[in-house]
């Protein structure tokens, strides 16, 4: 053995080959340590060849090397026995995941990093996390999906300790994220007035103690495109489609043949066709981001700066002016002030904005594609297609040619966000005790300025060659938001940790409050020019505005407990008491406890001896939790406890003087407190095969109590002017299970891994106070009495008429008209009762909910490594929820706007459109009528109408290229690795041939659909 002092080096991966970062590499039994920089690199001085050198990382097993006469060593870590040695995050504090006896998922920053497609953290998780479901109806720049846990609500959000909204969690920037931590049943129950629906714990990142200065570079440019949205027909078609309807609504039609050969050509002015679509969907709009950042650490100070710029465009019109942007900053420093005393700022900040044309009505982006919907073909966007003079088409609304900032107006959202930290950490002269403290600060500042102009629009005159000008908006908007809030927490915390033999025992004490404070107001002009923006006195309109400031206050104390013996036998118990400042005093305060056990199996002697040495079973743990949780939004306002009056939406004229009047509160409401939910979980960790295939499965059943209602046999007199206050007497569930299975394993330099999970969750209505019904029909139709909350009703179809005989023939009425508006193609419906009618009484659950999360949910994961090249695919699908197709996507020629491609190439309709005689050829679709949805076909929901949807997503696919580390070193560069990643690439569902994307809400299929989206992008490590 060499026995001079020296540095080696070297490289650490892990299973997949994949350079690790943050890998802490020590000299055993001394003071010496380092850790790998981004590229997996390290650099570290030894004593002499005896020295052994051991390698660390979380959820990775300890490896030792003897240094021996080697001078550079390739080190790859192998995943730890079901990741038993891995620290979660968890209530307050953390736990190795061994110890873990309640139902907590996990994911890393490795696991965030890859995913390219949305600008908000949560569009990067789906299927990604057992019992998460995901939805992400609406997918413009900005947009983030609805996550929820178990399907039991919106989740609290706990950021760096602090209790944040989702809207902080989702403009976080994903570069920053270390882990996020999901609580899921009784675990979360030590957050109290607001854990009901689960808890999610963001944990940003943080630089290595003994670490190199490292910068990085994450860069990556993409470009956006629509994944699905229905095609609409030309004006030739449009105009053929309305002769056919007129003839099969009234037996003939004024659109002559003659006139459908000049449509048909579309040379002649006034029988042109405009593609609104090409007009309004420009493709390919761009998306980048770019993170800089830098971490690092001596053994006394630590630290991690980033910052983060994000841009995505719209995929409106050329000039790409709906767009969002945002920049993040995150700085994390800790100090060791002395040997018990540490110190840490944590700073988060962001500039966030979204930009857009200012369009009449409340969503800027809805007057776009709904114009894809309500403007016919047969309108030209320009007069005579001048693009000088916008047509006026008569809603102008809808008119694209106007909607841009030059024209029709602004705007604009700026967020300027700011969250800081301060926490210290004494450990104690007492061997396992020490006191925490945190102090938060967070300013949020939102200014929106909307200015919608006044503009002209055209007609064109062809006699004089002239275009008249017409008023296309006389309505002038001018608007003005400030919100300003203001929150305040603050912590102290005791700690607690000892060891006694086999006996592990540890403690958390904490007091937390919480405060919020927001202001907000609004004030409406109406201008009298474009171009000045100034809100002037005169010009303001004391019926639109508002000032408004809300306050609220939380105070909770939380006590948890943890055993274990011999990390075989686990107990835990948690508490909390908390008070919310929405309820009146005698109401205010509430106590949550939870219990949870859990039992390592294979740690037991007899059970080592049974399965022997070479069982193919390492791991197996039993665990059970049951915890009652809170739940503060019940609904009522602050303060709704008090007397009081309030100003009314009217106005009185009294003198001559415009007055607005006081009237009185309504009943004060104290008799309303916590939601309570009581969540019973079991569950299993197991690892097989070394730990190569790992999983869990669990099952949980979570009631809900204290649900508002009414006494249904008290009667107020209508005369007291207000109902009878509601009281916490209903009952509900949520139930279900999950399951997650992980297998990664190698062959020879080919790493492999793959991983999914599932779950099945349903809402049931259990008990309601004294329900009524008039009959028994009414208790079947209208009950929710021990019933699945998600059922959506309609009517059984069994087919479609094929023949005007059948019709004349038919003994059910199906129209309430004796048949006499039906045609061939239109729905045939069960008559379920017998009684020969079609009506209300023949409706029977068809589907699921229509604007909820899926009941099932699942994803997988695929990864490959070789050499330098790596591959990865994730995937995640849903089912068990409903679409029920209305509207434009239901009856054609709705609102007498544009007309489905689909209606028009495959509805039933006659061989020659203008002879009522001629044979009928079938389609997918009744008949077309002309807008007139009063027809049976078109006025009920239906199995015909209604789609219990499935799909599933490839949600990001990546390959990938790290240079040779002989390249890097010539240029004095870590590491560099590029990328080509796809979001969103395809879809597999049953509602592909509808044209829509399978995770909207909208019946009408309008909302603005996800991006399919093709990125390249860059990663370097100096």
């Amino acid at each position: 053995m060499a026995q001079t002092p020296r540095t080696v080096t070297g490289t650490v991966t892990d299973d997949m080959g994949v350079p690790m970062s943050g890998v802490s590499v020590k000299v055993k039994n001394s003071q010496t340590a380092t850790s790998t920089d981004v590229g997996g690199k390290f650099s570290i001085a030894v004593p002499d060849g005896t020295a052994i050198l051991q390698f660390i990382y979380v959820g990775f097993q300890l490896q030792e090397i003897t240094v021996g006469d080697k001078a550079t060593f390739n080190v790859k870590l192998l995943p730890s026995n079901q990741d038993l040695e891995e620290v979660l995050v968890t209530g307050y504090g953390t736990q190795k995941k061994e110890a873990v006896t309640g139902s907590i998922a996990s994911i890393s920053a490795k696991d965030i990093a890859k995913v390219h497609g949305g600008a908000t953290v949560s569009t990067g998780l789906a299927g990604k996390i057992a019992g998460v479901s995901f939805r992400q109806a609406d997918g413009r720049p900005g947009a983030g999906a609805n996550i929820q846990i178990r399907n039991m609500g919106g989740a609290l959000y706990v950021i760096d300790g602090i209790q944040q909204d989702e809207g902080q969690f989702n403009n976080l920037s994903p570069n920053d994220i270390e882990t996020i931590t999901v609580l899921k049943d009784g675990s979360a129950a030590i957050y109290g007035s607001r854990s009901a629906n689960g808890v999610i714990i963001v944990t940003t990142k943080r630089g290595a103690q003994n670490s190199k200065n490292t910068i990085r570079v994450d860069a990556y440019t993409g470009w956006q495109n629509w994944t699905r949205f229905p095609e609409t027909t030309n004006a030739y078609q449009w105009m053929l489609g309305k002769a056919i309807a007129d003839v099969n609504e009234f037996g003939s039609t004024t659109i002559t043949q003659s006139e459908l050969d000049k449509w048909q050509q579309g040379t002649e002015y006034g029988y042109q066709s405009q593609n609104w679509r090409d007009l309004i969907v420009e493709k390919n709009a761009p998306q980048y981001s770019i993170n800089m950042s830098a971490s690092g650490g001596t053994d006394k100070i630590n630290y991690y700066l980033s910052g983060t710029r994000i841009d995505q465009k719209g995929v409106y019109g050329t000039s790409r002016e709906f767009e969002f942007n945002r920049t993040n900053i995150q700085s994390n420093v800790d100090a060791k002030i002395t040997d018990r005393l540490k110190v840490g700022v944590q700073i988060n900040g962001r500039l966030e904005v979204r930009d857009q044309p200012g369009v009449p009505g409340g969503d800027d982006y809805g007057a776009a594609k709904f114009a894809l919907f309500r403007n016919r073909p047969t309108e030209l966007a320009y007069a005579n297609n001048n693009p000088l003079y916008p047509n006026n088409i008569g809603h102008n609304t809808e008119q694209f040619a106007v909607q841009s900032k030059e024209i029709s107006g602004y705007w604009r959202s700026d967020w300027r966000v700011l969250q800081t930290n301060f926490t210290g950490q004494y450990d104690t002269p007492l061997k396992g005790l020490s006191l925490k403290g945190l102090y938060s600060y967070y300013l949020a500042d939102n200014v929106t300025n909307g200015h919608e102009y006044t503009y002209s629009v055209y007609t064109y005159l062809p006699a004089t060659d002239t275009y008249r000008e017409d008023v296309g908006s006389s309505n002038p908007y001018r608007e003005r938001g400030l919100t300003k809030q203001f929150n305040i927490a603050s912590q102290i915390q005791a700690n607690y940790s000892r060891l006694f033999g086999k006996h592990a025992v540890d403690g958390i004490f904490l007091a937390e409050r919480i405060e919020r404070r927001r202001l907000y107001t609004f004030q409406h002009a109406v201008p009298q020019t474009n171009v000045i923006p100034v809100l002037k006195f005169p010009t303001l309109d004391e019926q639109d505005y508002q000032d408004a400031i809300d306050e609220e206050a939380r105070l909770g104390y939380v006590l948890k407990l943890n055993y274990n013996f011999a990390n075989k036998y686990y107990v835990e118990f948690s508490g909390r008491r908390d008070a919310s400042w929405k309820f009146a005093p005698s109401k205010r305060i509430g106590y949550f406890p939870s219990g949870s056990v859990g039992w390592r199996v294979t740690e037991e002697d007899f059970v080592k001896n049974l399965l022997g040495d070479k069982s193919i079973l390492n791991e197996f743990k039993l665990r059970a939790s049951y915890g009652i949780l809170g739940d503060d939004n019940v609904g009522i306002g602050p303060f709704d406890y008090l007397t009081g009056y309030r100003f009314t939406n009217n106005s009185v004229i009294l003198g001559g003087n415009n007055v607005t009047p006081l009237r009185d509160r309504g009943q004060p409401i104290d008799n309303i407190t916590w939601f309570e939910s009581k969540i019973f979980d079991v569950g299993a960790d197991f690892g097989f095969f070394g730990s190569k295939l790992t999983g869990t499965v669990d099952y949980f059943y979570r009631k809900r109590t204290g649900l508002k209602g009414t006494r249904a046999d008290v009667v107020v007199p209508r005369e007291l002017g207000y109902d009878l206050a509601q009281e916490n007497l209903n009952s509900d569930a949520q139930y279900g299970g999950e399951i997650a299975l992980n297998y990664a394993n190698n062959i020879g330099e080919l790493n492999y891994r793959v991983g999914g999970n599932f779950m099945l969750s349903r809402g049931k209505n259990l008990n309601s106070y004294l329900p009524r019904f008039n009959n028994s029909w009414d208790q079947y139709r209208n009950s929710g009495e021990q019933r699945f909350k998600d059922i959506f009703w309609g009517y059984e179809v069994t087919g479609q008429f094929e023949s005007q005989e059948q019709i004349n023939n038919y003994p059910i009425n199906i129209d309430g008209r004796g048949n006499s508006t039906v045609l061939p193609g239109d729905l045939i419906y069960k008559d379920v009762n017998g009684d020969g009618v079609i009506d209300g009484f023949d409706e029977r659950p068809i589907g699921f909910n229509t604007g909820g999360q899926p009941n099932m949910v699942f994803g997988f994961t695929l990864g490959f490594s070789w050499k330098g090249l790596d591959l990865s695919a994730d995937f995640s699908g849903g089912g068990m929820y409903t679409w029920n197709q209305n509207w434009e996507q239901r009856w054609a020629f709705q609102n007498g706007g544009a007309l489905l491609q689909d209606f028009f190439d495959d509805s039933w309709s006659r061989a020659n459109p203008f002879d009522v005689n001629s044979a009928w050829q079938p389609g997918r679709y009744p008949a077309m009528r002309y807008n007139n949805n009063s027809l049976s076909s078109y006025n009920k929901n239906s199995t015909f109408w209604a789609h219990n949807l499935r799909y599933l997503r490839a949600r990001t696919i990546e390959l990938g290229y790290a240079l040779p580390t002989k390249w890097m070193q010539k240029a004095n560069v870590q590491s560099v690795r590029i990328f080509a990643n796809g979001y969103n690439l395809f879809s597999i569902d049953n509602v592909r041939k509808y044209g829509i994307d399978p995770e909207i809400q909208d019946d009408n299929g309008l909302q603005y659909p996800q991006n399919k989206v093709i990125n390249f992008g860059i990663q370097v490590s100096l």
